[in-house]
């Protein structure tokens, strides 16, 4: 009933040349400097972020294009040495265990059908295929903030069952070492930290299918998609600092953005529902649909909801503007009981009770409501068994999500959810910057950054990035991860705080040799 959304791709840039008010002045060149720090041992700890990771997957072409990667080519202009990075074997992304494939290869963007893609292939970067370090850039994809003090994490038996990384088991010194250990036994001068969104990001992206562990201090006993405790991260940042500076060593921290801007919580829209998608492009057929809906799913769960005073949660369906998809909002008080007695004098006890327990949290999505990147393709699907959330496939006309099924948690991070995320974010952020000042390490606020993306754009090189997905320039096909250019503003952004904090003299990078998505074919 509903089409894909589709991507525009953009396909052309204006660049403006720079003037100079005075032709016969020459520019002086500043030396390149290191100033009060010292980059010839540099290491780099993280996540996804550091790695490089983009389009979905970790590969070759975007682990050169990584922010820290940028960061120790700038550093070799002012005595930095060897940065040592552990490279994936192609250009396609994804991962083999034991020959099966365990994460899938890179996007592209396909312009034959205006969407993204995964690249045709097959992974060659086998995790049992171990790589000799020690390594540079400690960037983990899928790490937080505890797992860069955990033993185990990069030992390969523990993979299979999800007790390790299977990036960090790639490279890990030891089956029983951890990022942290493998960062010290190679007694940095600089330093780089940027870690803790995957402890707000993984509950973000499912959707808020995870747990909220504020209050529990043992993240031992906490599940991937869990909301890590403030206290833990700030204990566990702690000790990452205190000993990365033990020995003398200066850095460069940066605190962590808000989900909200970010293209992955974004980019669907949460009123797609026009008379013509509705009419799969016939203004006409969708009048007749609204019509239809209103009659005989809108206007009863309405009538049914206002009795029991929450008619504010399902309005009816205009023809004339966009309306709003309905969704499973898990913070509302329950009335599948008293939806079940009803509608049972009309629809009877049986059917009754199944529209109960369907429409007993459903709403109509607001604005405040942010709909996952992975949710457009379920617009009007039909629900399965294994994701309707009563265990079975409902049937037709129940059988269209957004339309005539409510939107599950996963697909929708809902108001009370999105409150979680920020209030773990601050205070995380407020544990990054309060450690930072204390060392004196230089301090990066991405979470300025991404705002500044979000809601207008930043200029660089007489060009303007934004987070719109696909055309804004910043982010990669996954809706999470920075574009090529997206990771040189980030490396552009860590070297002006260094400069400002060492009196250091490095050179931004020019962002227009980044291009903004990767292609098909990577040489």
């Amino acid at each position: 009933m509903i089409k894909n959304f589709k991507w525009l791709l953009l396909v052309s840039l204006s660049f403006v040349a720079c003037n100079n008010d005075d032709e016969n002045s020459t520019p002086v060149e500043v030396p390149v400097t290191s100033g009060t720090a010292s980059f010839s041992k540099y290491v780099a700890l993280g996540d996804s972020f550091a790695a490089g990771y983009s389009d979905g997957a970790l590969f070759k072409k975007g682990q050169e294009g990584s922010y820290v990667n940028i960061l120790a080519q700038q550093f070799t202009t002012a005595g930095g040495g060897d940065f040592k990075t552990p490279f994936t074997s192609d250009n396609l992304g994804g991962l083999l265990l034991g020959g099966n494939v365990i994460a899938g290869t890179r996007l592209y963007f396909k312009v034959s059908t205006s969407s993204p893609a995964s690249v045709a292939g097959i992974p060659t970067t086998e995790v049992t295929n171990h790589v000799t370090g020690p390594f540079n850039n400690l960037g983990v994809p899928g790490a937080k903030s505890y797992h860069l003090v955990a033993p185990g994490y990069g030992n390969v038996a523990g993979v299979a069952t999800g007790a390790a990384n299977p990036y960090f088991a790639r490279f890990a010194t030891a089956s029983g070492t951890t990022v942290l250990a493998d960062a010290l036994v190679q007694v940095p001068t600089f330093f780089s930290l940027w870690i803790g969104v995957n402890d707000v990001l993984s509950y973000a992206t499912s959707g808020g299918v995870g747990v909220n562990q504020t209050g529990n201090l043992n993240p031992a006993t906490y599940g991937g998609n869990d909301i890590t405790d403030p206290n833990v991260f700030a204990s566990v940042y702690s000790s990452l600092v205190t000993n990365l500076t033990a020995n003398g060593a200066k850095g460069v921290v940066a605190n962590l953005p808000y989900v909200n801007t970010l293209p992955y919580f974004t980019t669907v829209p949460y009123n797609p529902l026009t008379a013509k998608v509705l009419g799969s492009g016939s203004e006409a057929v969708g009048q007749a649909t609204i019509a239809a809906l209103n009659a005989q799913l809108y206007g009863p769960l309405k009538q049914a909801l206002t009795a029991f005073g929450a008619g504010d949660r399902i309005n009816l369906l205009s023809t004339t503007v966009a309306n709003p998809m309905l969704i499973k909002d898990e913070s509302l008080v329950n009335l599948s009981a008293q939806l079940t007695a009803a509608f049972t004098p009309s629809l009877g006890a049986a059917t009754a009770a199944f529209y109960g327990s369907v429409f007993g949290q459903a709403r109509q999505a607001t604005a405040a409501d942010l709909v996952v990147l992975p949710t457009q393709s379920a617009i009007g699907a039909a629900p399965t068994a294994s994701d309707s959330g009563i265990g079975m496939a409902p049937p037709s006309p129940l059988n269209k999500f957004g339309i005539t099924y409510p939107l599950q948690d996963k697909h929708v991070l809902v108001p009370t959810e999105v409150a979680e995320v920020k209030v773990a974010t601050d205070a995380y952020n407020s544990s990054i910057k309060t450690i930072a000042d204390a060392k004196g390490l230089a301090f990066v606020d991405t979470k300025v950054i991404m705002t500044q993306l979000s809601s207008g754009g930043i200029v660089s090189n007489s060009f303007t990035l934004t987070s719109a997905y696909v055309t804004g320039g910043a982010f990669s096909l996954d809706g999470v991860h920075p574009s090529p250019r997206g990771y040189a503003l980030i490396a552009n952004a860590f070297t002006a705080a260094i400069n400002a904090k060492y009196s250091s003299t490095l050179k931004p990078v020019d962002l227009s040799l980044y291009p903004i998505l990767y292609p098909a074919t990577i040489q």
